[in-house]
């Protein structure tokens, strides 16, 4: 209960630094990413920051004392907010991961299409970003990168894009139990790195998991999708000499 009632307050106390700023940012245009740090006071770690995300992950090194990813993912009603700048889906508590013996409870997930991270250049279709926040406030991400296929739909994104808010500014309380765990590939194998949330206010400090392994998503899928989000993806960030570790 103490844990739930923190993590309230700190989703709290972000909502309400979001509602203090006006400027307003987008993926194109004057507004657009490469202005993204000349917006607004709180947003120059977007043009300044020396550890921002998202990145080409290559020439990453193999730690075999990488701990693995523990899911503890649980089903649960889940509410998908169309933001204007991408489709979040808000989670019931109760899910989480444990990696290195620190757990992060999972808050929400959301899309981007196509993916944000590149893997050696290349993107994949749409990534799925699942956010954790530990208890003493430090983020950890999970990336699940998804390629079109016509024939392998999956199971969890059939269930979500029934019910997708097509403009911004709605939310759907989806009635489906919605387990996060549908989103996960076999292997859990990923890449980790040092870096940055992807939107303003940019915030560093945030431990990204890419998983290395993509999962299918079919044609209909993607596009129920992608027809909402249209291109929702920040570029790629210099690396500026960080470590791109990968578990075995």
């Amino acid at each position: 209960m103490k844990l739930h009632l923190a993590l309230t307050l700190l989703l709290a106390s972000a909502s309400l630094a979001a509602a203090q700023s006006t400027a307003h940012w987008a993926y194109e245009g004057k507004n657009g990413p490469i202005n993204w740090g000349r917006l607004d006071s709180a947003y120059q770690a977007c043009g300044k920051g020396q550890a921002q995300s998202p990145i080409d992950i290559k020439g990453a090194h193999v730690n075999k004392a990488l701990a693995p990813i523990e899911f503890h993912y649980m089903a649960g009603g889940v509410t998908v907010v169309n933001n204007g700048h991408t489709l979040q889906a808000n989670v019931h508590p109760g899910s989480y991961i444990v990696q290195a013996g620190t757990r992060y409870d999972l808050i929400q997930f959301h899309f981007h299409t196509p993916s944000e991270e590149a893997v050696r250049g290349k993107f994949a279709d749409m990534v799925v970003h699942l956010v954790h926040k530990s208890a003493d406030g430090k983020i950890a991400v999970v990336a699940v990168r998804f390629l079109q296929d016509q024939d392998i739909p999956n199971a969890l994104m059939a269930t979500l894009t029934h019910e997708l808010p097509k403009t911004a500014g709605k939310e759907v309380a989806v009635t489906d139990m919605i387990n996060p765990g549908g989103f996960l590939p076999a292997s859990r194998a990923y890449w980790t790195y040092i870096g940055s949330l992807t939107t303003p206010p940019c915030t560093e400090g945030v431990r990204w998991f890419v998983l290395q392994q993509e999962m299918p998503v079919s044609r209909v899928q993607y596009r129920a999708i992608s027809s909402i989000l249209k291109v929702n993806s920040r570029p790629l960030q210099l690396l500026h000499g960080r470590r791109i570790e990968a578990s075995e």
